[in-house]
């Protein structure tokens, strides 16, 4: 079921279904000889269809579908029914049978509209020579108390997942759901962004259906290499799992990559144990209240990052136990976050000159704008002015040009806030939401400035960095020497 037809946003099933229904509608402009016959097919392509979907769970976008083919029966299967009575075949004037036709072929239509308009994500292949596998850690704070929860005992426990490269698995082995890491777990989170997002959880059913190219704990790549860390935050409400297709694709290229949920300021996050922590962040309204409620936020998850670094540190040392002991160049840590994890990156690394680099994928700078970062930074944003937002614009720069490394700020042509994430994979194609970029193309100029900036940065690798991401947008180079 969650095979699906490249460009068609549909499973083999659903497709069959699709057919028939078309199938059956047709039957009625067939000659009266050929109308036997049609019908037959149709319907034995349409109800093996239609009983694997029973089983494996009929999407919402198939409801239209299997409408139009239950008006469109009765006229299919009349001639059927009358020759097995012996009474002669009726058949309706044209102009009759044809606004009912229309009606059917727009009820089928609507189908595969609303499936390429919800689909299920199908993710891009990595472009790397790894292939990637991916676990989930969960550790707790001992020295941090939760501050989100009034129980004096209660300690800062942050989810992590990990993408990392892997040996090549086997033909046919099962790969990572995508949200969690059980279809239960991914239909909770899934319910929970909708939710976030002001949307009803069933038109984003196909999300948790999807499968990723990561395989749940898979060996690590052979070599005795180790690879460059890059942690993540998500945006506000946001989960680890966000910007799966990005994290799959620098795994690939040699890197682990370390994505985190924040409790409380997740839409949802599920514990080992089971139990479900739910978001308490929220908006008032009141712009200076909801700043400072933001920078208290960022902090939060600053520190969460500079924690998962040092258990990072204490897992390649093999202080606790993990595949990747070892295999992790803690030497060479990017930090990087979408919207206010891109603030939190910001933050971790002017608090921890551990991080070596830094990303920010449109994300405001909240909080203090002091000390100046000492890290080469990377600043991806979509086209903002004065007049949509003017504040964003003025704070970044400010930030870029006080750090004492070189530092780039990359404007992507027909980006949204949601480009930067998986966002464009699976909600509807509305420029506002997602950017024009496309399905395919979104992703790409993520992964392939940020890919650029990570090789220049972390690995020292030899070329023209303003010159790529230069072909990818609008781009202003901060230099040291500039500042007054």
């Amino acid at each position: 079921m969650t095979e699906i037809i490249t460009g068609l946003y549909l499973s083999p099933p659903e497709f069959l279904v699709l057919l028939g229904a078309l199938a059956l509608m047709a039957v009625r402009w067939l000659p009266p000889a050929a109308r036997p016959r049609a019908t037959i097919a149709a319907g034995a392509v349409l109800v093996p269809s239609v009983l694997v979907l029973g089983a494996v769970g009929v999407r919402w976008q198939l409801l239209p579908v299997l409408a139009g083919a239950a008006a469109a029966a009765p006229s299919a299967l009349s001639p059927l029914l009358r020759r097995r009575t012996g009474r002669p075949a009726w058949r309706a004037r044209w102009w009759l049978a044809l606004p009912g036709s229309v009606a059917c072929a727009g009820l089928i239509a609507a189908g595969p509209v609303a499936a390429w308009a919800f689909p299920v994500p199908v993710f891009p292949e990595p472009s790397g020579r790894f292939a990637v596998g991916t676990r989930v850690v969960q550790w707790t704070d001992p020295s941090r108390p939760e501050s989100f929860t009034a129980d004096p005992h209660d300690r800062r426990t942050v989810v992590v997942q990990l993408w990392y490269p892997a040996r090549e698995s086997p033909a046919g082995v099962r790969r990572a759901q995508y949200l969690g890491r059980t279809e239960h777990e991914a239909r909770t989170v899934s319910d929970a962004l909708a939710r976030e997002a002001g949307l009803p959880g069933f038109l984003v059913d196909g999300v948790p259906r999807a499968h990723t190219h990561a395989v749940f704990d898979a060996p690590v790549t052979g070599g005795g290499g180790r690879f460059p860390l890059v942690l993540f935050s998500p945006g506000s409400g946001g989960v680890r799992t966000q910007n799966t297709a990005w994290a799959e694709e620098l795994a690939s290229h040699g890197y682990v990559v370390a994505a985190l949920d924040h409790p409380y300021d997740s839409a949802v996050v599920v514990l080992s144990d089971g139990r479900t922590i739910r978001t308490r962040t929220t908006s008032t309204g009141d712009r200076a209240k909801d700043d400072e409620s933001a920078a208290g936020w960022t902090a939060v998850r600053a520190a969460d990052l500079r924690f998962v670094l040092t258990r990072l540190e204490r897992l390649d040392r093999g202080e606790t136990p993990g595949p990747l002991t070892g295999r992790l160049d803690t030497g060479r840590v990017a930090v990087t976050g979408h919207s206010m994890g891109g603030a939190a990156a910001l933050q971790a690394a002017r608090q921890d000159r551990r991080f070596d680099a830094v990303i920010d994928l449109d994300g405001y700078p909240h909080g203090p704008a002091s000390p100046v970062l000492h890290q080469p930074t990377l600043a991806l944003t979509q086209a903002i002015t004065p007049e949509t937002d003017p504040r964003y614009l003025p704070r970044l720069t400010g930030a870029l040009r006080r750090s004492t490394t070189t530092s780039y700020l990359l404007t992507v042509p027909g980006a949204a806030h949601l480009t930067f994430m998986d966002g464009p994979l699976y909600l509807p194609p509305v420029p506002s939401a997602v950017g024009s970029l496309g399905r395919a193309e979104s992703p790409h100029v993520v992964a392939a400035t940020t890919l650029a900036f990570l090789d220049a940065t972390l690995r020292r690798t030899p070329g023209d960095l303003a010159g790529t991401l230069s072909a990818y947008g609008d781009l202003s180079v901060h230099h040291p020497d500039d500042r007054r």
